[in-house]
């Protein structure tokens, strides 16, 4: 009777990962991503010292090619091929990267520059409202998959 259980759990946890396969594997890449970008952040202002905006800047651009590949490959398992497939769909992340990236940057320099509060604090905050716009736009606008 035991066993039935565990099997009729595994069964269910089986279609849970099957289910929510990409939004399990953004997660993870959007922490690998957030890494990337906080590690960048750290190293450029606080070794480096670089101001909080170009920091901010160089983050971001770090964080977005790793999350391009990782997404592309990944995540939601891109299938276009063709050089001319490839470009629209980088232009279209980047853009979209590109509007959550000036989000970030106002983040940080009103919570920061202006209001004094923690540089690394808040941009731990602003990477969290990043990732949850950029996966928003990936699943419905980047990544989708053509019917058709």
């Amino acid at each position: 009777m035991k066993n039935r259980y565990m099997e009729g759990a595994f069964v269910l946890m089986k279609g849970m990962l099957i289910r929510y396969k990409s939004f399990i594997l953004y997660a993870v890449f959007g922490v690998f991503t957030t890494i990337v970008n906080i590690a960048t952040y750290y190293i450029f202002a606080h070794i480096v010292r670089l101001d909080t905006v170009v920091s901010t800047c160089l983050a971001w651009i770090s964080g977005v090619l790793f999350a391009y590949i990782t997404n592309r490959k990944y995540v939601f398992e891109s299938d276009k091929i063709g050089v001319e497939a490839i470009v629209k769909e980088m232009i279209s992340f980047f853009s979209c990267r590109l509007a959550t990236g000036v989000v970030d940057v106002l983040l940080m320099y009103i919570f920061v520059d202006l209001l004094k509060f923690d540089d690394v604090f808040i941009k731990v905050l602003s990477n969290v409202v990043v990732i949850v716009l950029n996966y928003v736009a990936s699943k419905l606008i980047i990544f989708r998959k053509d019917n058709g």
